[in-house]
């Protein structure tokens, strides 16, 4: 897949300074509205989608569903695994992966320019043509409104969410402590992120929940690019089956793991 805005290839090369003006430069030029090439009401995982059912055989054929791509990375050493799992109708129709060095450390608002570059080095790898990507990491819930899932979102022009475990910045409208599954509730801008006070940038989404004292966290949802933040948090909804992360990003997280313990 190649990229739309090559402006925006993240670069580990740049000054501190350079990233962050890029990052309002991305935020100013994604679209926190619904933009889909498909109707997001009929998204919908009935279970989990077991990692080793291909639907391969489909590939080429017409559908109507949607070709939605889980985006994650394990590490090894010093390079990244980045991996993609892509689904459709229920099933895996794709995998791809690549595998490529770390040119800078992590920094807190700055992921994009550490993983950024791998991830798309596996976009370019991948066959089929995503409708959605579903990334493990924040969009909109930002500093700057450009998190992972918005950086590389607007550079290939593709509608994409981030489902990140711990929220970045902003604040939640209510508790987020002890929340029965499907819960949700708003992220609003404040302080830390560089937009109007109160602005919805996300939602907490309670995805799961025990039976038993202990509690389990939210995730915190947000648009990338061409979603707006209520979609994203139904999106994420429906692409829950049981676990905590949604199937798309769950199965690129077993991708990413596999991969890494193939290379050893």
């Amino acid at each position: 897949m190649a990229l739309d805005r090559p402006e925006f290839r993240p670069d580990p090369a740049l000054s501190r300074d350079a990233m962050e003006t890029l990052q309002r430069d991305i935020a100013d030029a994604a679209t926190f509205a619904d933009d889909l090439p498909f109707d997001p009401d009929t998204v919908a995982v009935d279970g989990p989608v077991e990692a080793d059912a291909s639907g391969t055989e489909r590939l080429g054929a017409s559908s109507d569903a949607p070709v939605i791509v889980g985006v994650d990375q394990a590490f090894l050493d010093d390079r990244a695994v980045s991996a993609i799992v892509a689904i459709q109708d229920g099933a895996v129709i794709e995998r791809a992966h690549a595998v490529t060095p770390l040119e800078i450390p992590y920094i807190p608002g700055l992921l994009a320019f550490r993983e950024g570059g791998p991830i798309l080095a596996a976009f370019e790898t991948l066959s089929v043509e995503p409708d959605l990507a579903v990334f493990d990491g924040s969009g909109r819930i930002h500093f700057r409104q450009a998190g992972i899932a918005t950086h590389v979102g607007v550079a290939l022009d593709l509608p994409s969410i981030g489902v990140a475990k711990k929220l970045l910045c902003g604040e939640p409208a209510e508790p987020v402590d002890d929340r029965p599954a499907g819960w949700s509730t708003p992220i609003e801008a404040d302080g830390t992120v560089e937009a109007p006070d109160s602005t919805v940038i996300g939602y907490a989404y309670q995805s799961r929940q025990w039976d038993r004292d202990q509690s389990i966290n939210p995730l915190y949802v947000s648009p990338g690019h061409r979603v707006s933040a209520a979609t994203t948090r139904d999106l994420v909804d429906a692409l829950c089956a049981g676990y905590k992360l949604p199937e798309p990003t769950r199965l690129a997280d077993r991708n990413a793991d596999d991969t890494k313990a193939a290379l050893g």
